[in-house]
């Protein structure tokens, strides 16, 4: 029998508080101590801090929800088919995290049916939670907040965490974006999506993601009134290139997909 998710809401946000909650002190306790950072098979960073962080957030679920799914970057999946899912990134910004700088953040995402319902932005350090709720508007610390009006890329702020994350024709679509904002920033991992939804950020563009990277931000962005896809404009599947762009609004959100896709 599967469940509507206006049923279980509530319910299922009250275990993403605590699954947090509990995050928090586990990479409070780690942040800026002589960690060990070793490479997975796909080199990207991992840390005990990731690990122990993940199965926190893990055990708290399964043990309130044991028959929900699971998709977490550190210990992979569990009831893959479920019809709700929890998708979770530990630590966004591991190499931010092994080097001090506080705007990692814990990403956790219910889906039901495949589509995010609930997400959340967690930065600890900072001491920061940004809350998206199907069909209610976004929170930041229990205010709610909102995106800004801007309408042209030329007066448009633009996050990237890191060029890293593109390859040669990926980084050609980016430069052709970035190029024309007002300005472009460099770094901030999850906070910048967070930062559009508060209306200080205008866009994020990245690529190479996979979904514990993004499921979180998609009812964070778009409850605070801002739009989130892939860079064709289609929504964000488990099945998505891993190419995301974030945008305060729609008129600037298609300005960017045209800039992106100029000259494909």
């Amino acid at each position: 029998m599967t469940h509507k998710p206006d049923d279980q809401l509530q319910e299922l946000l009250d275990t993403a508080h605590l699954a947090a909650d509990k995050a928090r002190n586990i990479t409070r306790a780690w942040f800026r101590t002589d960690l060990s950072v070793q490479n997975k098979i796909d080199s990207s960073p991992v840390t005990i801090a990731d690990e122990q962080t993940e199965q926190v957030i893990r055990d708290v679920i399964l043990q309130r929800h044991p028959d929900h799914g699971f998709l977490g970057e550190e210990t992979g999946t569990h009831l893959d088919h479920a019809d709700w899912k929890w998708v979770i990134d530990p630590i966004d910004g591991t190499k931010s995290f092994a080097t001090g700088m506080p705007t990692f953040g814990t990403l956790i995402s219910v889906l039901y049916q495949g589509s995010p319902v609930i997400g959340i932005i967690d930065h600890c350090v900072l001491d920061e939670r940004w809350v998206g709720i199907c069909g209610q508007p976004t929170t930041h610390n229990g205010e709610t907040c909102h995106t800004r009006t801007t309408q042209k890329l030329e007066n448009a702020s633009v996050y990237t965490t890191t060029t890293d994350m593109f390859d040669d024709h990926t980084a050609i679509q980016a430069s052709r974006l970035t190029g024309v904002c007002k300005f472009r920033v460099f770094g901030g991992d999850c906070y910048g999506y967070g930062l559009i939804a508060s209306g200080f950020n205008d866009l994020m563009c990245e690529a190479d993601l996979k979904p514990y990277d993004y499921f979180a931000l998609v009812p964070v962005v778009t409850g605070a009134g801002g739009v989130i896809s892939d860079w064709q404009g289609n929504p964000l599947t488990m099945n998505s290139k891993g190419e995301v762009l974030a945008s305060a609004n729609i008129n600037l959100h298609n300005a960017a997909l045209e800039r992106l896709n100029s000259g494909s």
